[in-house]
């Protein structure tokens, strides 16, 4: 009986993985994407959040899948950033794109970018940071990154006179 359900289980696991959309465009213009992103994170003083990564990625659609389903996770992405999923695969490798952001896929995927309003890199965080250990992202350690490099966080007007 275990094995039946373990069996079960694991098919429908499998099958709701591969059914999931796709959440990286291998044809999108990077570089042309990432720029109205930033445009548009000036516009709205909100940082641009790359995540690197492509749909062959287990850990690029669990963040994904965490980063939309939690609530408060979610509401720090909607309120301090522009979201871009940027494409790394063998159908495109953004290889310029990547080279621009200082080589962040050097810590595996995926990787988060953030951009400021006027598209300077500021920061690169390594997945592994902000996983749990259990086979997603713990929500404390995904809340502090996002929250410590939020255009709230980095306004030096909030700090006052030392």
């Amino acid at each position: 009986m275990r094995i039946v359900l373990f069996l079960a289980l694991t098919f429908f696991s499998i099958q709701s993985f591969a059914q999931q959309p796709d959440i990286y465009n291998p044809k999108a213009d990077a570089k042309a994407d990432i720029a109205q992103a930033v445009s548009d994170a000036k516009a709205t003083g909100k940082y641009v959040l790359i995540i690197a990564g492509g749909n062959w990625c287990k850990w690029c659609r669990e963040f994904e899948n965490f980063s939309t389903t939690d609530k408060p996770i979610d509401s720090v992405m909607k309120n301090s950033f522009v979201k871009y999923h940027l494409n790394y695969s063998p159908e495109n490798t953004n290889t310029e794109t990547f080279r621009t952001l200082q080589h962040p896929e050097r810590f595996g995927f995926p990787v988060f970018i953030i951009l400021d309003g006027d598209g300077k890199r500021i920061h690169t965080e390594n997945n592994d940071y902000l996983k749990d250990g259990r086979g997603s992202y713990d929500r404390y350690k995904v809340q502090a990154f996002l929250e410590m490099w939020s255009p709230r966080a980095l306004d030096s007007k909030i700090y006052g006179d030392f």
